[in-house]
């Protein structure tokens, strides 16, 4: 078969360094856009990204040219710079360590989507921990409490 077809969908989430409640209702979208232009320049695609004060959630296509880890990278790293020359009042921002990165069906689509948009509903009933752990759990993802949240 000539040619790649491949549909890639990943499910990232990411936190503020120490969970802090850095991201500001007034700008988060302009952060999602430039997290967006981030993955436009590594031939990714954002299909939605959405949180609220102290993590992120981005949902994107990406090419069978970047991994995982690269594509998270460009985003934090890009991201924290952006914060940095943009939002004086953010001099210390920084995003925790690590992430998670959780595989999508395009069956699942329209759930994924739906739950980034509803962020703020959402954490009106649940803790970031709560959130990531049950991530973790449902897709069946090991973890050490003890090195979750360091």
């Amino acid at each position: 078969m000539a040619g790649k077809y491949l549909s890639l969908l990943v499910h990232f989430v990411w936190s503020t360094k120490n969970r802090e409640p850095w991201i500001a209702r007034e700008w988060s979208d302009n952060l999602y856009a430039y997290i967006g232009g981030v993955l436009r320049r590594k031939k990714a695609k954002l299909i939605c990204a959405g949180g609220v004060s102290d993590h992120v959630h981005v949902y994107c296509s990406i090419p069978s040219t970047l991994t995982v880890a690269d594509a998270v990278n460009a985003m934090k790293a890009n991201s924290s710079r952006w914060v940095h020359q943009e939002i004086p009042k953010r001099r210390g921002f920084a995003w925790q360590d690590g992430y998670g990165a959780f595989s999508v069906n395009k069956s699942s689509e329209r759930r994924v989507i739906d739950y980034i948009l509803n962020q703020e509903a959402h954490h009106s009933r649940y803790s970031f921990k709560n959130e990531f752990v049950a991530l973790l759990r449902k897709h069946e993802i090991e973890y050490d409490e003890r090195y979750l949240w360091g």
